[in-house]
């Protein structure tokens, strides 16, 4: 779809999504196996029986599997893998900054895996879509669940959903990919993940403090699309589609409506601007998810970045990894490392999220000189106890993710449901500060209304009360409200 067909809705591709397809993964199946069994595993004749998980699907696909491998009933972390072909005969390329980008270099094809609830899923509802489609990232975004009649047959559904999705939703659209829909409890509407993404008429809610721009990003945007709110960095907004809408996105009022488009003239504005704005050295690209573009356009984005003198630093800020492993690509991470240093957050929110996919993707980021730390943002009922927050970050690790920030929910129109106290919080970092690795311990912050910048929860940040309102100190001494009823 190009840019021009994006119109002024939420649509089911991402803007500038190129049409040829991925190249499809290999042909060759190992075993299923667990993680800890993965240096183990031995190539397999499956000549004369086809593939692994065509058995599965047309049979009962746990049973099919260990019996085909003679290996143990799969736990959580069992993945099902299929071998893909390495052979590397590219000629030796050099990149920006006299990169190396050779058969050492380039971001290899690696061996499929998926993990057995999206088995499952797929067998139900997805039985004829081939391997190359699933993981395929446009094939994904063109198939998401968005409409009543969709998630009714997927998901049981409550009154609260229900009524939302006939009526037609919320301000913030309703998208989920169907990778990400595989991993939601169908008969569950408590369940962490789903909570995350299936509205409910709690959203209609609203309760004093709250905004539909509480960080004041409109008021420091010099250029549409741009927030300058520190001296030397700025956020850039190249889109406002993504692939999933979260139900407490902080930019609900922006994403999904087809008002951030990325096209040459608004996006031209901005670097202008950027190339007189010598005291800028930092930029996160974000959105929307910027990694919803074509390797192209992103591609151009970062050259022009690259291509002003005093900027040093470039962040993607992105969930894909989360909602849409399959976006990240071989072809993908090989354009990133050109315009390296290049650093991405991701967003993870629960340990349910850490997927093999998941980790498949994070491996291919980091193993393309990509560091990469997670926000997480404090949810109640979603993330808010200890034990949960501590699996979450332990997983990341072992993605080779660093736990970041996490951001206490900032106080957009219709969150309060999804809002913690700031106790919580506190109690939450006090649990794992000496209990665990310090790598595994996020700064906790929150982000200050009317545009005070993320201010962290320590001590001697946090000034006092006033009435249900928590008064805060900034990076410049300023006092900031929080609104924080004890009751």
């Amino acid at each position: 779809m190009d840019e021009s067909s994006h119109g002024g809705c939420e649509c089911s591709e991402p803007p500038s999504a190129i049409t040829e397809q991925d190249e499809p993964p290999g042909s060759g199946l190992l075993p299923v196996l667990s993680i800890s069994e993965a240096p183990a595993i031995q190539q397999l004749d499956h000549s004369q029986s086809g593939s692994i998980l065509t058995q599965a699907r047309n049979q009962s696909s746990a049973a099919v599997l260990r019996n085909r491998v003679g290996m143990a009933p799969p736990s959580a972390n069992t993945v099902v893998v299929a071998s893909t072909n390495t052979n590397n005969e590219s000629a030796i390329k050099t990149g920006r900054n006299g990169v190396r980008v050779d058969s050492a270099h380039v971001a290899e094809s690696s061996p499929r895996v998926e993990n057995p609830l999206t088995v499952q899923f797929r067998e139900r509802f997805f039985p004829d879509t081939p391997d190359a489609d699933w993981d395929d990232w446009r094939w994904q975004s063109r198939h998401r669940i968005k409409t009543l009649e969709q998630f009714e047959k997927m998901l049981d559904l409550s009154f609260e959903e229900r009524d939302v999705l006939s009526d037609g939703g919320t301000l913030l659209p309703t998208a989920v990919t169907p990778y990400y829909m595989s991993l939601l409890d169908p008969e569950n509407p408590l369940q962490a993940l789903r909570k995350t993404v299936v509205p409910t008429t709690r959203e209609f809610v609203r309760t004093a403090g709250e905004a539909d721009d509480p960080l004041g990003e409109d008021g420091h945007s010099p250029v549409p699309g741009l927030v300058h709110r520190y001296p030397d960095r700025v956020l850039l907004l190249p889109l406002d589609f993504c692939s999933t809408y979260c139900r407490y996105c902080t930019r609900s009022r922006v994403v999904g409506h087809g008002e951030i488009q990325p096209n040459v003239q608004r996006l031209e504005a901005i670097f202008h601007y950027l190339e007189e704005a010598t005291q800028v050295r930092d930029v996160l690209i974000s959105g929307g998810d910027p990694l919803a573009l074509s390797d192209e356009k992103l591609d151009w984005i970062l050259g022009r970045l690259r291509a002003i003198p005093h900027l040093e630093f470039i962040r993607i800020g992105t969930k894909m990894p989360a909602v849409l492993p399959q976006r990240i690509t071989p072809e993908l991470c090989n354009m990133l490392r050109k315009y390296h240093p290049i650093w991405m957050s991701v967003h993870f929110l629960h340990p349910e999220e850490c997927t093999p996919e998941a980790k498949q993707a994070c491996t291919r980021l980091v193993d393309a000189g990509i560091p990469l730390g997670s926000q997480t943002v404090l949810l109640k009922g979603v993330n808010d106890e200890v034990s949960i927050m501590q699996q979450l970050v332990h997983k990341l690790l072992l993605m080779r993710v660093r736990p970041y920030y996490l951001y206490q929910c900032d106080p957009i129109s219709g969150s309060s449901h999804f809002r913690t106290p700031v106790s919580k919080g506190l109690e939450i970092i006090q649990g794992l500060r000496g209990f665990t690795t310090g790598y595994a311990v996020p700064t906790y912050v929150i982000d200050a209304p009317g545009g005070g910048g993320k201010i962290p929860l320590q001590p001697d940040t946090v000034i006092g009360r006033d009435g249900d309102d928590l008064l805060l100190r900034n990076f410049e001494g300023k006092t900031f409200r929080y609104p924080d009823p004890l009751g």
